[in-house]
């Protein structure tokens, strides 16, 4: 597998499997990185929501113009600043209460984005559980794409050729992401395993995504003709879906997968820095990427405050270097090469048939 750009040196001493963990928990509580940061939460998701709000007072006073199509550039934008938000308040990184977590999450994304917060939410906790685990992370259980050449080798008919083009693909399939978002939601929503699990839950989250689609559908009827609407939903959920999958692209794509029979037992330390790789950038990437390209820190800490992971990464790279334990961080360019070169390696063999 693609490694880091820069893998650290291996120490003088290691401390036990079972103790990794522990020393740099203690370290980071101790620098108090863990607390909460409500006033920064607050501020910027009003900051957030003053701009969404702008963006759709602008497509009724721009009105049936093409001009208005071309605010679904910035509403795709602030879209992903609000799922990444959404994000935060699924790890518990907002409130310390869960029950505002929950109703936050109800907010950002069964309303504003029109996605069910309880599917991402159990997707998404799965996936931190055992990141890149081909039994357990769903993320790389076989879809449109896969992952291992064992998953490529069973591919058939039109699969097959989308795996062997796969690399070359990716980023167009990106444009179809944030469609895929809201039908995932949609059928977990109306499934009877959705109703059988918590039946007054899923309704207050099917609610909320009717009320979204129809405020949605509502908003483009009384701005524009239909041929614009369509074009203009077309734009905004393409760059959406294009940008949240290009955050969520360089983070574990390429890097170590625990095989199910291959005998391996990492702990909490090595199950998520060996399978996860930062992204380095300044400010802007960190903006772009919603502080998701400190994903080393977030997957040691995943109810940190978002705007601590750049705080709490020298101790994690320091730690990881003293224990040994390989900390993968490249340029943002660089991810996505590995990323795509592991892509395109798994196919590889269907391209010989």
């Amino acid at each position: 597998m693609p490694q880091a750009s820069a893998a650290l040196a291996t120490p003088r001493s290691r401390p036990k499997p079972a103790d990794e963990f522990a020393p740099l928990l203690r370290e980071i509580k101790g620098q108090e990185l863990l607390a909460r940061r409500t006033g920064w939460y607050a501020a910027a998701i009003t900051v957030n929501l003053v701009i969404f709000a702008a963006l759709v007072a602008g497509v009724l006073l721009v009105g049936d113009s093409w001009w208005t199509v071309a605010l679904a550039v910035p509403l795709a934008l602030f879209s992903t600043r609000t799922a990444f938000f959404g994000h935060d308040a699924g790890h518990s990184q907002i409130a310390s209460s869960r029950r505002i977590n929950r109703l936050l999450g109800l907010f950002l994304g069964n309303l504003l984005l029109g996605m069910s917060s309880a599917w991402w939410n159990d997707k998404h906790n799965r996936h931190h559980a055992n990141p890149n685990h081909l039994d357990k992370d769903p993320d790389v259980g076989e879809g449109v794409l896969v992952w291992t050449q064992a998953q490529a080798a069973r591919r058939a008919g039109f699969n097959r050729w989308l795996t062997r083009n796969q690399a070359w693909l990716f980023f167009p399939l990106l444009l179809l992401e944030g469609i895929a978002l809201k039908v995932s939601s949609i059928q977990m929503v109306v499934s009877s395993r959705g109703w059988e699990r918590q039946g007054r839950a899923r309704a207050v989250e099917g609610l909320l995504l009717v009320a979204h689609f129809v405020a949605y559908v509502t908003l483009l009827a009384m701005a524009m003709g239909p041929g614009k609407a369509v074009v203009f939903a077309l734009v905004h959920h393409a760059l959406f879906g294009l940008h949240l999958g290009s955050v969520f692209a360089p983070n574990h794509k390429g890097m170590e997968m625990p095989a199910p029979d291959s005998g391996q037992r990492w702990g909490h330390l090595r199950r998520q820095v060996l399978t996860s790789r930062n992204v380095r950038g300044g400010p802007v990437t960190d903006w772009l990427m919603g502080g998701l390209n400190y994903q080393i820190e977030h997957h040691l800490f995943p109810s940190m405050p978002r705007p601590h992971l750049r705080l709490a990464q020298p101790a994690v790279r320091r730690y990881c270097q003293e224990a040994g334990v390989s900390y993968a961080e490249t340029g943002l360019v660089d991810s996505y090469r590995q990323a795509l070169r592991h892509m395109h390696e798994v196919g590889a063999p269907l391209r010989q048939d």
